[in-house]
């Protein structure tokens, strides 16, 4: 394949003396730039390099965004199974358990063993969506380590805020409302 330049030529575009001129200046820029150590800038090529590495930043940030989806559903496979394995009867469900769960009140019916077992804070409750899951003390830390928003804390009678003024009047556990 013939170069542009002998296509000129052929074409009668250009005569010999002007294109010999031309590849003349061409050498000397070429050697001069080899000389000082500065390069022709192709902006075309800067333009290209510019598109290509705005393309692999935008590849990368949609790269993490799948990963960090992808580990979040997989922690949440990990909670769901946590749950499902060690979950604990509520009992025939007789006695009304108050809980609080971000700012709502919830209630959940359980049998009397089940209710002394949540008093001493040896059950959890989990929520995991509208579900409402029983499940030990161990198996709750476990669950808070991957997403503390699960697990309800259940306030210990033993916590006692030093401002109450009510703090010298205490609630019997049994009290029923």
């Amino acid at each position: 394949m013939a170069s542009l330049q002998d296509q000129f030529l052929k074409a009668g575009l250009v005569n010999k003396t002007k294109a010999k001129q031309v590849q003349q200046e061409k050498s000397k820029q070429h050697k001069i730039d080899l000389r000082t150590g500065t390069k022709s800038v192709d902006e075309a090529k800067l333009a290209a390099a510019e598109l290509q590495r705005q393309n692999a930043e935008r590849a990368r940030e949609a790269n993490a965004q799948r990963d960090a989806a992808a580990t979040q559903k997989a922690i949440m496979a990990q909670i769901v199974q946590l749950v499902d394995k060690n979950r604990q009867p509520k009992g025939n469900g007789d006695i009304a358990y108050n809980f609080t769960h971000g700012s709502k009140i919830e209630r959940i019916h359980v049998s009397g063993p089940v209710r002394e077992h949540l008093v001493a804070g040896r059950l959890v409750i989990v929520r995991l969506g509208e579900r409402t899951e029983l499940v030990p003390r161990v198996i709750a830390e476990k669950i808070a380590e991957r997403d503390a928003a699960l697990v309800v804390q259940v306030k210990k009678a033993a916590e006692v805020d030093p401002d109450d003024p009510y703090a010298a009047y205490q609630i019997p556990d049994d009290l029923m409302w």
